[in-house]
């Protein structure tokens, strides 16, 4: 016999093929012969392939490609025990399905047992036609329920038709026992195999995939029982070699304490091949409707694991914030004495080392707090979000930690930022100026003391008094000449004391040295004053002895007086230190020294003219023979003295030009740093502010869906990181520029320190609105709330958002509610109304209603959330109604690490009727969305 292997389901009703499930390939073999009607006209899913002999051997078919032979009593006993433990309700049962249900009383009996309904009245005739209408009533409130039946008829029932009759019995049982039972939104079927999945999980040997050779072994069935009632089987002893054993124990169990009838046959299950699915369904359903009480607690564990789960994410995000805001703030804390601290060892050195410390800051240390100020508010923002969706309180952070508290403590951490590279800039400014004085002063200090030593000895010397005539002459000529000198020198004391004074007033650190030299300088000067008028009175009262003065020497000695002071001043400027910050400055002194060097001629002119007169002095002596004629009573300076400085002074005029072209090209280099640091700033500056404002617009809602808007936003935030090699290069060159002591750049607005302000706010806008759009999303989503909603609450948000700040004042949110359509009174009550509003958007009391807040207040109250008196009536199940709760009670149903969670934090039951051990779980719940330490 040639067997044709199933094709799909048959689309006829009264083929049995049909009323299973339309996923099913294979059914057992009926016991009777094929008759007409009893396989569908469409059905290619069994048939024997001797089509013109009817007279095959009937009780042997064969199922698609198994070789298994086998009869249909399996399904017909399952049916029948089925049925018969719904009619025993009614104090009657059924012996051969066949025959039984062909009046139809019976049938409409069991229906209504099974709906609970009552069907019309029967007709109680014995004639056919009764029969027909008794089982049409029948058919008919099947069909009430939304059940459609194929090819079957009252008569093929009134005539005993088997297939059809199993076929209607087997829709009856997917209706009524098997169509109802859903397990997270799956088909019956699926549902009741992942319901059998799920209790026999933790079973060893188990492993449910199908409604066939899963439960061949009878194993299941004792899993099923023992998961709910483990009084009833020590599933310990059973074996997985004793099928026969396990699904006896099960079958005796189930009848004897569950109120569920033997439905299969062992025997049959053991030796078929492949069990017939429909009936291991049949009798698996009424497993479920036994232990629906249990499933009743498993949806309560359930929905307290949903619960806790939140709470314990949302105290792991609340001891996170905690731990960064204590973190953060610790750190600034810290941080704070050194940027306030202004001690210096007033050293330009000591300086320069601080502010390289300033930058290892800003460059190491600051940049990773910038990230976790970022990634603090965006824990809080994400907290705040969770807990308003999960209907939990708002979370007030510790005393000191609010992000407003650490925001101040930001601003308060810039503001000394800024305060101390300002004071770092102008305290080397300062030093160097020190430097520069203290320099200056060294050098003319030097050079007054060299002059002055032996003054004070030639001052007082009586050596007039021994002199001839000439020689008396002539020492008063040389103390005219001491005295123009003497004059000459003023300037430079002056000049002394006034710079002495400046490194006073600007508190140079070696300013008692120079104190005391100075006080030196002004003694010896008032001494040489008087010292010099005592002299001078001295030579008066001679003068009237001495007459005769040698001209030549008096001639020499006035003339070269003057120009040794010249000499020696033109030495100190061309010695002299300069500082400049421009090439127009150092240009300047350039243009001075190249007028001095053209005033060189008529210098040396005059050099001549004085060396002529020492010249024509030595011919008189040489010609005249006068004793003593070569040294002149006049002054002190020789032809060689002049000579020799005159030297120094020609050796140090094209030094000096090296100098001044030196510091040119040093300031042409700096001018060069100023214009690379402003082209590249001017570039940098106008970038940042407008990716600002392409940012603001964006946070604003203008463009867009929100996962646009959250797709341009990480678009932005990869551009603005690849665009940070730009602000490392200005940095460079930023460095570079203070390197070279340059403290002003006419060519730019932008300073580098407003640049690193504007590009951390620009990160700090971009990770703020990411989140912002991020939260919006998960609003959107969790509320159930359409695009165009969004798009209003949005528009209407922005309409009274005037400045663009992203957030209303209390008068604005007023007026954007009612624009809105929601009515605030403008009396009392109104306002007490809007009071309670503007508490629940605005919790910390800031006076501001962010876009967050206020979408989820206009959604929120239309939104299926979990309550406190969901979670008590969650537990209430679990706890068998009793009003406490035991610790096995929670281990058994919840999962282990929630079930410790609850039993650490419930608290015990004080309550009457307490035993040992109870927990009160409806303080426990109410905490949960109530005032907490969490």
């Amino acid at each position: 016999m040639k067997v044709h292997h199933v094709r799909t389901a048959c689309e006829d009703a009264c083929c049995y093929s049909d009323v299973v499930d339309a996923k099913r390939t294979r059914f057992d073999v009926p016991r009777s012969p094929p008759v007409k009607g009893y396989v569908g006209k469409n059905c290619d899913y069994l048939r024997c392939e001797n089509k013109e002999n009817r007279g095959c051997d009937n009780d042997r078919w064969r199922l698609g490609k198994s070789n298994f032979t086998g009869r249909f009593s399996l399904p017909i006993a399952t049916f029948t025990a089925w049925c018969n433990s719904h009619l025993r309700k009614a104090g009657t049962a059924i012996d051969n399905i066949e025959e039984d249900f062909r009046n139809g009383l019976k049938l409409m009996l069991l229906l209504e047992v099974i709906s609970g309904e009552t069907l019309p009245k029967p007709d109680r005739g014995k004639m056919r036609f009764h029969k027909i209408a008794n089982v049409n009533k029948a058919l008919d409130f099947i069909a009430s329920k939304g059940v459609k039946l194929v090819s079957i008829g009252a008569e093929e029932i009134v005539d005993g038709n088997l297939k059809m009759t199993l076929g209607m019995i087997w829709t009856i049982i997917l209706r009524f026992a098997i169509q109802d039972i859903s397990v997270e939104e799956m088909t019956a079927k699926e549902g009741l195999l992942l319901w059998c999945q799920r209790k026999t999980a933790p079973y060893k040997n188990v492993n449910v995939q199908n409604f066939h050779l899963s439960f061949k072994d009878g194993l299941a069935f004792c899993a099923l029982i023992h998961r709910h009632r483990p009084d009833l089987i020590d599933y310990n002893k059973l074996s997985k070699d004793n099928p026969l054993e396990n699904l006896n124990t099960a079958f005796d169990v189930a009848e004897k304490y569950l109120d569920i009838p033997r439905m299969l046959d062992p025997d049959d299950l053991i030796n078929t091949p492949k069990p017939d699915e429909r009936a291991i369904m049949t009798y698996v359903s009424c497993y479920y409707h036994a232990f629906q009480g249990a499933q009743q607690a498993e949806t309560a564990a359930n929905r307290i694991c949903k619960v806790l789960k939140v709470n314990q994410e949302n105290e792991r995000l609340m001891e996170e914030y905690e731990r960064l805001a204590s973190d953060l703030l610790e750190w600034i804390r810290r941080t704070m004495p050194w940027l306030n601290s202004r001690q210096t060892d007033n050293s330009l050195a000591g300086v320069q080392k601080k502010l390289e410390e300033y930058r290892t800051y800003r460059r190491k240390h600051k940049p990773p707090r910038v990230e976790q100020k970022a990634k603090l508010e965006t824990n809080f923002n994400t907290l705040q979000t969770k807990l308003r969706l999960s209907n939990r309180p708002a979370y007030m952070p510790t005393e000191g930690k609010m992000v407003s508290d650490i925001a101040n403590a930001w601003k308060g951490l810039e503001t000394a930022e800024k305060s101390f590279e300002e004071w770092l800039l102008s305290e080397m400014m300062r030093l160097e100026r020190l430097e520069h004085l203290a320099q200056k002063f060294k050098h003319k200090a030097d050079a007054h003391e060299e002059w002055t030593r032996g003054k004070e000895e030639m001052l007082q010397s009586q050596d007039f008094r021994q002199c001839r005539l000439n020689e008396l002459k002539a020492l008063k000529k040389k103390h005219e000449a001491f005295e123009s000198d003497l004059a000459a020198h003023q300037d430079r004391v002056e000049q002394i004391a006034a710079i002495a004074q400046e490194l006073n007033t600007l508190d140079y650190h070696d300013s008692i040295s120079v104190n005391a030299r100075c006080q030196r300088i002004c003694d010896q000067w008032d001494r040489l004053g008087a010292l010099t008028q005592r002299r001078r009175q001295a030579l008066d009262d001679a003068e009237r002895i001495l007459e005769k003065i040698d001209i030549l020497h008096l001639e020499f000695a006035k003339r070269a007086a003057p120009f040794n002071n010249w000499l020696d001043g033109t030495r100190e400027d061309l010695v002299d230190i300069f500082i400049v910050h421009t090439v127009e400055e150092i240009q300047g002194l350039i243009d001075a020294h190249a007028h001095f060097k053209a005033t060189l001629g008529e210098a040396d002119k005059e050099y001549q003219s004085i060396v002529g007169l020492v010249r024509e002095v030595e011919s008189i002596v040489k010609q005249h023979q006068v004793p003593g004629g070569l040294e002149n009573p006049y002054t002190t300076l020789t032809a060689h003295d002049l000579t020799r400085k005159w030297g120094e002074v020609r050796q140090l005029v094209p030094q000096r030009d090296a100098t001044l072209q030196a510091e040119l090209r040093k300031q042409q280099n700096n001018e060069m740093l100023r214009r690379q640091f402003a082209e590249k700033a001017n570039a940098v500056g106008p970038w940042i502010e407008r990716q600002l404002d392409a940012v603001t617009a964006i946070g604003m809602g203008l463009h867009g869906t929100l996962e646009d808007q959250l797709h341009r936003l990480k678009e932005y935030e990869q551009g603005v990181y690849a665009y940070k090699p730009h602000i490392e290069e200005l940095e460079k060159i930023h460095q570079a520029v203070q390197e070279s002591m340059i403290f002003e750049n006419r060519y730019t607005q932008y300073t580098m320190e407003t640049l690193r302000v504007g590009w951390e706010q620009l990160l700090t806008s971009i990770n703020r609105n990411i989140n912002e759009v991020e939260n919006q999303i998960l609003t959107r989503d969790s509320k159930g709330i359409t695009q165009e909603q969004l798009n209003e609450f949005r528009s209407s948000f922005n309409h009274f958002d005037k400045n663009r700040t992203g957030r209303l004042t209390p008068e604005e949110f007023k007026s954007c509610l009612v624009s809105l359509g929601y009515s605030i009174g403008k009396d009392r009550q109104g306002d007490i109304d809007f009071q309670r509003i503007l508490a629940v958007v605005d919790p910390n009391n800031t006076g501001y209603v962010h876009f967050d807040a206020f979408l989820d207040f206009m959604t929120r109250e239309s939104t299926d959330t979990d309550t406190a008196e969901q979670v008590i009536d969650s537990f209430r199940i679990l706890a068998a109604d009793k009003p406490y709760i035991l610790p096995d009670e929670l281990r058994r149903e919840l999962p282990p690490d929630q079930a410790e969670y609850c039993i650490q934090r419930m608290p015990p039951f004080k309550g009457p009727g307490a035993v040992p051990g109870a927990l009160d779980y409806m303080s426990f719940s109410t905490a949960l969305y109530g005032e907490s330490d969490l």
